[in-house]
């Protein structure tokens, strides 16, 4: 199971290099690192989807993809001489052995007995050895939010974003008065509803402050906001899936079916749905 992985990465690297060149690939020439940008974010995601299902062949092919898409960025990036793929390797490895003092020498050995220290005492030496690392090269102290990248799931970047303001203590004591802060957040898209309509940039802001303080929520209550959505999304479309092949079964499309009908179709999927869903005795 443990082949060396260098001559593999070696002939991807040749083999992207000769797909941009002009003997190569028309579309590989093409691209350029925004065009790469949704290729990148969707190799991502399946990588995580197969994850989750714990498909190992699916997670060998697509985190092969997400290597592949890290070469290819890295190719672009040393064309106009602005680095290779080396010197990111060099940069992370350099990284690594810095930041993990309790495990190697500055040399990069491995320390002949590793010092004994906690996960939680990892991420604060981590965190304090980054701190360092910027002031030694003159780079200003990012603010306490700073460095979340924007690109994350909304959700997940609200919950990342609560959760350092919580850091300094900026934070409700308990979950109760998250509700009623939800609750005053909703009193208030209502009220930029009624003034404004639905179409409105003071409604999105409010309908914006409803999904922030939700999150809230979730990360007080020691929940995953961004996998409760995903568990009540797989929930709806599953549900609506059996809603459409009962229609199917009975030769209809829901297209054709008035409300009412769909309303019906939907309580009886939610039952199926809660009887699978019942411990059995």
């Amino acid at each position: 199971m443990s082949r060396p992985a260098g001559p593999h990465l070696d002939r991807l690297v040749d083999i992207m290099r000769i797909l941009r060149s002009p003997e190569g690939c028309p579309w590989d020439r093409e691209q350029t690192l925004a065009t790469l940008r949704p290729f990148v974010l969707e190799e991502t995601c399946e990588l995580l989807d197969a994850l989750d299902e714990g498909d190992w062949q699916g997670i060998c092919e697509e985190l092969g993809d997400v290597v592949f898409e890290a070469v290819f960025i890295a190719q672009l990036c040393s064309e106009p001489g602005h680095f290779s793929l080396a010197d990111a390797l060099q940069a992370v490895i350099d990284k690594l052995i810095r930041r993990h003092p309790h495990v190697f020498t500055p040399d990069g050995e491995p320390l002949s007995t590793a010092r004994a220290i906690t996960a939680t005492g990892v991420k604060a030496q981590w965190d304090d050895i980054k701190t360092a690392e910027r002031a030694q090269a003159g780079k200003p102290q990012k603010p306490l939010l700073g460095g979340i990248p924007r690109a994350l799931p909304a959700l997940l970047r609200a919950e990342k974003v609560g959760t350092r303001a919580a850091s300094v203590g900026f934070d409700w004591p308990e979950a109760a008065p998250v509700l009623d802060k939800i609750d005053e957040e909703v009193a208030e898209l209502r009220e930029a509803v009624a003034q404004h309509g639905l179409q409105s940039a003071e409604v999105e802001n409010e309908y914006g402050d409803v999904l922030f303080a939700l999150t809230n929520l979730g990360r007080k209550m020691g929940l995953s906001p961004e996998r409760a959505l995903q568990r009540a999304t797989d929930k709806f479309q599953r549900r609506f899936e059996q809603m459409e092949a009962a229609a199917r079964a009975d030769g209809h499309a829901l297209t054709d079916e008035s409300l009412e009908a769909l309303e019906a179709r939907w309580e009886a999927a939610k039952a199926a749905t809660a009887a699978e869903n019942r411990p059995r005795a």
